[in-house]
């Protein structure tokens, strides 16, 4: 797996927030999904019903995972696949490379699969002499660059137009270089001429999944590029990356879930390409592959049912979480450190390389809700950072100076009457300074203030003036 950087978000954030380029890309394109997503809800007054019908979807397929897991290779089975059951990263990318290695495959063309990323395949496969492309565009960029994705759905969230060409006159070398890069649509243009004949070329295809469905043994990848399928029908041999959690029990099931896929991610009522791929090809067929395999990976997730956490397992990928998350919004992806970032990648990433090295990312929220607000399957994610959260405290894992605030804090909490005592005596305290002071606005301040930066002073009734007459009200 990628080495994280978590235990270093702290430093992360700050060198993302002195990062120029890095914050005029996210003020350009974070505001755009979130306008997006509001007009796509707006348009259809049934959705916080499907956002229900979602979540229960999900639930029902978790709790009866094995089930569905055992109907959905009897399915791909019947229709000439094959599963490959994998417990961590390592089988997963064994099974790959075993199924590459006895096809001869030099070259593999691939579509965008964060769980591609969370098992490092393409490391992998260039480690033993082959090479993989990646065909999504974003994908194709941060390849180039050699970076981690920094957004789930939007790899390349974090780049702007320069970026790319410097990327591309760096990589591209046989292309003139007086071309010019005025318009995303040059940047297109030059990466559909460079990938064409390493689709024509690959001997295995990779794409991730959606979606897998138990009652046809079908995979579902959604795409607003046709690399994706091209990456599956063109090459002899096609291999699904899936982990356990993404099995779903039917079409109709499948179907519900797209519905607030898309919209949650772009904004879109569907995307440009939602494909369904079951098997091999069959007699008669145009196109498809000669063999399909389906990878399917645990890695971390079946320790996660029974516990605090198997609602995280109803996430879709859609992104909106960190769409909205004003921390994400702030220092984009990769100062997460790791494959998942923002909201959905504090829970999940925990979850799956342990606390001692992602614990800063609970930590890394506002907690103002707007996560859990837009997220199409209701993922409680506050409520799953705070979990965290005291597992982190419990392990002693959290700084000593905050552990004994924590405590300090707590010891007069369990006693409601030392703390209204304590409260009170701080309060009157702090009338006497501001009275000595002359106003509450010219008291000392940490930090090397200065006279010049002192808060105005107080207008109308005074905060000890509310307090006392609350006192004597009985309210405190």
């Amino acid at each position: 797996m990628h080495i994280s950087t978590s235990p270093a978000f702290k430093e992360n954030a700050h060198q993302a927030l002195a990062n120029a380029g890095l914050q005029r890309a996210l003020a350009r394109s974070g505001p755009s999904f979130i306008a997006r997503r509001a007009a796509a809800v707006a348009a259809l007054p049934e959705f916080e019903t499907l956002r229900d019908t979602a979540r229960d979807i999900k639930n029902h397929a978790l709790a009866n995972l094995d089930f569905y897991l055992e109907a959905y290779e009897a399915k791909v089975q019947a229709a000439g696949g094959v599963v490959h059951w994998c417990s961590d990263a390592d089988e997963a990318r064994a099974a790959v490379l075993a199924i590459c290695q006895r096809v001869g495959a030099k070259t593999v063309t691939k579509g965008k699969s964060m769980i591609g990323e969370e098992i490092a395949i393409n490391d992998h496969l260039e480690r033993h002499g082959i090479t993989p492309v990646e065909t999504d565009l974003g994908e194709y960029i941060i390849q180039l660059r050699h970076e981690l994705p920094s957004h789930i759905i939007a790899p390349a969230f974090h780049l702007n137009m320069e970026d790319w060409e410097e990327a591309f006159r760096k990589a591209h070398t046989d292309l003139p270089a007086d071309r010019t890069f005025a318009e995303r649509r040059d940047v297109l243009v030059e990466a559909r001429t460079k990938l064409r004949s390493k689709f024509l070329a690959a001997d295995v295809g990779i794409t991730g999944a959606n979606f897998l469905i138990a009652e046809t043994g079908s995979s579902v990848i959604v795409t607003n590029e046709g690399n994706g399928d091209l990456t599956q029908t063109l090459p002899r041999v096609h291999i699904v990356l899936a982990s356990i959690e993404k099995c779903v029990p039917t079409l109709e099931d499948a179907t519900s879930l797209l519905r607030v896929l898309a919209r949650s991610a772009t904004g879109q009522d569907f995307s440009v390409y939602t494909t369904f791929s079951t098997g091999v090809r069959r007699p008669g067929d145009l196109d498809g592959p000669e063999e399909y395999h389906v990878v399917l990976i645990d890695n971390g997730r079946s320790a996660m049912f029974g516990t605090d956490f198997q609602e995280m397992l109803r996430c879709i990928r859609c992104a909106a979480c960190m769409n909205h998350c004003p921390v994400y919004g702030a220092v984009g992806g990769h100062a997460y450190g790791w494959v998942y970032p923002g909201p959905m990648g504090a829970v999940l990433t925990p979850s799956l390389i342990g606390v001692e090295k992602a614990g800063h990312l609970p930590n890394a929220s506002t907690f103002c809700g707007k996560c859990e607000s837009v997220c199409p399957v209701r993922i409680p994610l506050p409520k799953l950072m705070r979990h965290w959260r005291e597992r982190e405290f419990e392990r002693h894992l959290t700084p000593g100076a905050m552990r004994r605030g924590l405590a300090f804090w707590g010891f007069f909490a369990r006693r409601p009457g030392l703390y209204r005592l304590a409260t009170r005596v701080a309060a009157f305290g702090l009338g006497l300074l501001g009275r000595r002071k002359g106003r509450f606005g010219r008291l000392p301040l940490a930090g090397g203030w200065t006279e010049g930066r002192d808060m105005p002073a107080p207008e109308g009734e005074t905060f000890f003036a509310r307090y006392a007459k609350a006192q004597r009200a009985g309210l405190v």
